[in-house]
């Protein structure tokens, strides 16, 4: 069963790499913030560090919009530790400024329900990304396939978008960015939106 949107994220706690240290890292510890929890595949592959990396290096714009990330895989949390220690330029991390979670047990990957059951790479987590209020209510699922890497700017802007929206309770049409013109949800008021575009 996939979570819901607009409901209660489902909850977890595990081991993580934490600035080279292990920790337990759980969903409680940002309540308040929004939480972008992505998962992917394998520790040691090709598309995974590069999106694991870019999510690390944009960390302080996610933290400007009030917004923590948190990377997870079912891998072990030696396996994430070896990773963070190799150089970039041999495919590894490097310094990482996001948790890494180890989903060993399988079951948030699972609770999240980008878990693969069948096949060769029956065990791993899809490219799944979610973004959770700090209400810590679900409010964006996406899931890729395996082979399709995640643009990191696009969630940037879904925050955006959802902090705007719980700020001024207007609409993002479309395409929206920062900025962007957006729209009243009346059917009247939102006309002044439609008859400008």
């Amino acid at each position: 069963m996939a979570p819901i949107i607009g409901q209660k994220a489902p909850a977890f706690k595990a081991a993580a790499v934490v600035d080279g240290q292990f920790k337990d890292v759980s969903l409680d510890q940002y309540k308040g913030k929004y939480l972008v929890l992505f998962f992917y595949p394998m520790d040691f592959t090709f598309v995974c560090p590069t999106e694991i990396i870019a999510f690390s290096d944009k960390i302080d714009q996610f933290r400007a919009l009030g917004a923590e990330v948190v990377a997870c895989s079912t891998d072990t949390k030696f396996s994430h530790l070896a990773w963070v220690n190799q150089p970039r330029k041999q495919g590894g991390l490097g310094e990482m400024k996001i948790p890494i979670l180890a989903d060993v047990t399988k079951q948030i990957a699972s609770d999240y329900g980008v878990l693969i059951h069948h096949g060769e790479d029956a065990g791993v987590a899809l490219r799944g990304t979610f973004i959770i209020d700090p209400e810590q209510n679900l409010r964006i699922a996406h899931i890729n396939d395996l082979p399709i890497g995640r643009n990191v700017d696009e969630y940037i802007r879904l925050i955006e978008a959802l902090n705007f929206h719980a700020e001024h309770g207007e609409v993002c049409p479309a395409g929206w960015a920062k900025g962007g013109k957006t729209i009243k949800p009346d059917p009247t008021a939102s006309k002044e939106y439609f008859s400008s575009a």
